[in-house]
């Protein structure tokens, strides 16, 4: 079972740009998009209605064309939920959940937190929402998305220059940390404990992707008990399109 995540800045931006040559060439039986970025009424119906594939959308309710999830299942959910119980996170429509008979799988998309800090407080009160959630499901569970946060020096290709910066302060990382310790593991690193390996690299003024100057931000963490059935955990960075590019995993069974 191949699971993929992509941060598609925007789904009818990436749409203009061969998305879905890309979506069928990799051809995922779980397909997660974070920054959806429009309103259902907005996107296309060759995007609502990719054949074989059933399609759930999650806009932002409070703020048109801002964050927003999605996801496409070859595999019918026995549940679909848009809300885990922590109301603003809720309202921007960061979070679908799919419950199937094996394991539940959420696709998020993490508060940013602000250059300038101005929202890393609501950030970090998620994150603890987060670490504390009873996931259930007997330990079967998938999280994965778009994190925004770097959680070691590892993960991003300038860690001096961005020590205090947003998306790699230390209490962001310790986060991290604690999701880790309360029972997932970073499917990446499993099989990789390289640097050089980043999942967006900023449009801003330096040339970033071409020169590899980038932030291992999206992540795919799963429960300990469901690390036998994983097969491999990649970042596909040579699909374009975004400022992010996709993530996937390959499980068993």
């Amino acid at each position: 079972m191949k699971i993929i995540s992509w941060n598609v800045n925007g789904i009818r931006a990436v749409h203009k740009k061969d998305f879905l040559d890309s979506f069928k060439e990799i051809s995922a039986d779980i397909f997660c998009i974070q920054e959806l970025r429009a309103e259902e009424d907005q996107i296309p119906d060759e995007l609502k209605n990719i054949p074989g594939y059933q399609s759930f959308f999650n806009p932002s309710k409070i703020k048109k064309g801002h964050s927003g999830t999605a996801i496409y299942s070859k595999i019918k959910p026995e549940k679909v939920e848009y809300e885990i119980g922590y109301k603003e996170f809720d309202q921007e429509g960061r979070v679908i959940k799919l419950t199937f008979p094996d394991f539940s799988l959420f696709n998020f998309y993490a508060p940013q937190g602000g250059r300038g800090k101005e929202n890393l407080e609501y950030k970090l009160n998620f994150y603890d929402f987060l670490i504390n959630f009873d996931f259930n499901n007997n330990g079967n569970v998938i999280l994965i998305g778009d994190f925004n946060i770097a959680h070691k020096e590892i993960d991003l290709a300038r860690p001096k220059e961005n020590k205090n910066n947003i998306m790699f302060t230390p209490e962001e990382r310790e986060k991290i940390s604690g999701l880790l310790e309360s029972g997932f593991l970073d499917s990446f690193r499993i099989y990789n404990s390289e640097n050089g390996n980043y999942t967006w690299w900023p449009y801003f003024g330096i040339n970033a992707r071409e020169r590899n100057i980038g932030w291992r931000i999206d992540y795919c963490f799963i429960s300990k008990n469901l690390k036998e059935r994983l097969i491999s955990s990649n970042i596909l960075s040579d699909i374009l399109g975004s400022d992010h590019c996709p993530i996937e995993i390959n499980l068993s069974g």
